[in-house]
């Protein structure tokens, strides 16, 4: 089964050819049989897969499939081959599953729209990206599956062009993301330079042996790295793209900026985990960022009105989460993680899409209300994953994964005290603007009729994503809860074993209450200010100086407006000086003078004998005198 590895990318690539040529030409239900069965089929054979590699795990727990040379040059060779061990398995898992569930959810969501058969092209295109990115087995060819989910964001989050906003979003997407992959590519330059292969487990055992800890290059190297990881991820400075991101369809925002493409720097680091071992400077700097950005993101989240938007700044506060755990070591932990997450943020971003379908397009939740009896399967999934990503206790997978990190953030010897707290207040935080958006959207009196109600193509996505949002938590339980660590253990053989816990199990039991606490009252905070006494709202809201905060939140903390002042305005500045171009001035100039020369030599041509015979006699007189005083 390990020999049809290649076909798991192949299988969506090979749908994104069909309708990329034949989609105008096939009906809609065609379309969505390509696009929908393509994924389908890649999930089906990752199961398959997945069953073989735990039953029968290969030598070394890993395996290797090379198709073919891609690069040769200077007697070294890039090959196109895909490496299957149990980190890349979680990815692909994730990858194709969700993707296939938001794929069946589009094939109703989008049936209305004219591109039906290029959104499900680029969607197709997306996911083959995806999972060449995961399964690389080197830097060049994940770099290759890294640029090419970065072109197909642009491609979805600009799907309706005709609306100059949203093709702006894309190119701020496009531009911000450049950023971070110029830094990434460099790095890769880096590597390969001081230690010869871009083969990412010889890079890593390379660099295990050659650089010693806290070595130059090795800080070098892993910063470039995080750069990139910044960027994709959308991490503090280079977050400012995912809002207005939103500008796509819904089933972008569920697929691209929620299980996959804004994970990939989570994937980066813990993959190449050795490197930044090497850079405790720089692996410390990535739990700093984690923790900062999750808190940014989360009062951020508290201030929106919009549904999508509300959601997508919880996506860059719960990556945050992810990067304060690899920032401290915790490697299990952050991909546990990003596995919930997938299933819970891409669950609440189906249901908002049925919510604005049924609002009528509408986005802003304070103009919506009462939909808790009208759509009632919506209602109970929303519910359900929004009680994960506030990570109630004990019944959610959003608990276990966010209380590892709690917990391994403080006991690890990279983590401490700062960064717990800081991952708890936004854990409290995450609670309250989470069951702010369902209390306002679902509770209270209607404010519209519901003017569309989901088909099963849309409910059963988000019946099968409720479920894995409260067992898929149920892979890693703590010593505290029945001490089954599936999830860690799966891991084993990837990442180095987690620092033994020094406080004992009566001690994580308390930060367990603490935690678990803090969740609870920040969905009982919500509750009191938005469904029992609504008017504590309103008063907190206008008080001056809370007002002036919530208005700096709802700007994201003006970052769009710091960089329009330090980079964008300073740029057309610039452009605008420069709009003939300076340094073509130089060459014109060349031109204009030869242009001079000739109209003055060509005054020399006056057809008059005697002035030639002139300037024959002259040419000789100098050339004469060159020769005598030069000799």
């Amino acid at each position: 089964m390990n020999g049809s590895l290649f076909l798991i990318p192949a299988l969506p690539f090979a749908g994104f050819l069909i309708l990329a040529t034949m989609g105008r030409r096939l009906t809609k239900r065609m379309v969505a049989v390509v696009g929908v069965g393509s994924v389908g089929l890649a999930a089906l054979l990752a199961v398959f897969i997945a069953v073989g590699f735990v039953t029968a795990p290969p030598q070394g727990n890993a395996f290797t499939q090379t198709l073919w040379t891609w690069m040769q040059f200077d007697g070294y060779s890039v090959p196109i081959a895909f490496a299957l061990d149990p980190l890349s398995l979680i990815m692909v898992l994730v990858v194709t599953l969700v993707g296939f569930l938001i794929h069946l959810y589009s094939a109703e969501f989008m049936q209305s729209d004219a591109g039906y058969s290029r959104f499900f092209a680029y969607m197709n295109l997306f996911v083959g990206a995806m999972l060449t990115l995961v399964l690389a087995d080197n830097l060049a060819l994940l770099y290759l599956g890294w640029e090419g989910v970065g072109l197909c964001s642009y491609l979805l989050i600009g799907f309706w062009y005709a609306d100059p906003a949203n093709g702006r979003a894309a190119r701020k997407a496009f531009i911000v993301t450049r950023v971070g992959d110029t830094a990434m590519a460099i790095g890769l330059f880096l590597l390969f330079t001081n230690l010869g292969t871009l083969k990412i487990q010889g890079l890593m055992q390379a660099a295990h042996s050659k650089w010693p800890v806290g070595h130059n290059t090795a800080v070098l190297a892993a910063a470039l790295l995080l750069g990139g990881a910044l960027g994709k991820s959308a991490q503090l400075p280079l977050q400012v793209w995912l809002p207005d991101a939103m500008a796509g369809p819904t089933p972008v925002s569920a697929l691209i900026h929620a299980a996959t493409m804004v994970t990939v720097g989570v994937y980066l680091i813990a993959r190449t985990h050795v490197l930044f071992e090497l850079a405790p400077v720089v692996q410390t700097a990535v739990a700093i960022i984690g923790a900062a950005t999750l808190l940014v993101a989360g009062f951020s989240a508290l201030a929106q009105r919009d549904i999508k938007r509300v959601l997508a700044y919880s996506t860059i506060s719960q990556i945050g989460y992810m990067f304060l755990a690899l920032g401290v070591g915790a490697w299990p932990a952050a991909m546990f993680h990003f596995m919930t997450h997938a299933f819970f943020k891409a669950l609440l971003f189906l249901g908002a899409g049925v919510v604005i379908l049924a609002q009528h397009e509408e986005h802003d939740m304070f103009k919506m209300g009462g939909l808790r009896d009208k759509l009632p399967s919506t209602f109970w999934t929303f519910l359900i994953g929004s009680a994960s990503l506030s990570a109630l206790p004990l019944v959610t997978a959003g608990f276990y994964s966010k209380d590892l990190i709690l917990w391994q953030t403080w006991s690890s010897p990279s983590g401490g005290a700062a960064l717990w707290a800081a991952g708890l207040l936004g854990a409290f935080v995450t609670s309250i603007y989470t069951f702010r958006m369902v209390f306002v959207t679902f509770f209270g009196e209607p404010k519209k009729e519901v003017g569309y109600r989901p088909g099963a193509r849309m409910t059963f996505p988000l019946v099968i994503l409720a479920f894995f949002s409260i067992a898929g938590g149920f892979v890693e339980l703590p010593e505290t809860l029945g001490n089954l660590p599936l999830f860690s253990g799966f891991l084993q053989s990837v990442f180095p074993e987690t620092a033994t816990n020094p406080f004992g199990a009566k001690t994580e039991l308390i930060f367990q209450l603490i935690a678990s606490f803090v969740s609870l009252s920040g969905i009982l905070v919500a509750y009191v200010f938005y469904i029992r006494r609504p008017r504590y709202a309103e008063k907190l809201v206008n008080a001056r100086s809370i007002d002036s905060f919530r208005k700096f939140c709802l700007a994201g903390w003006d970052f769009d407006a710091l960089y329009d002042r330090i980079i964008v305005r300073p740029f057309l500045w610039i452009a605008e000086i420069n709009k003939q171009d300076i340094i073509d001035h130089g060459y014109t100039g060349v031109a204009n003078f030869n242009r001079a020369l000739s109209r003055w030599l060509s005054k020399t041509q006056t057809g008059n004998i005697r002035w030639y015979a002139m300037g024959i006699a002259l040419g000789a007189v100098v050339f004469f005198a060159i020769v005598i005083f030069f000799s």
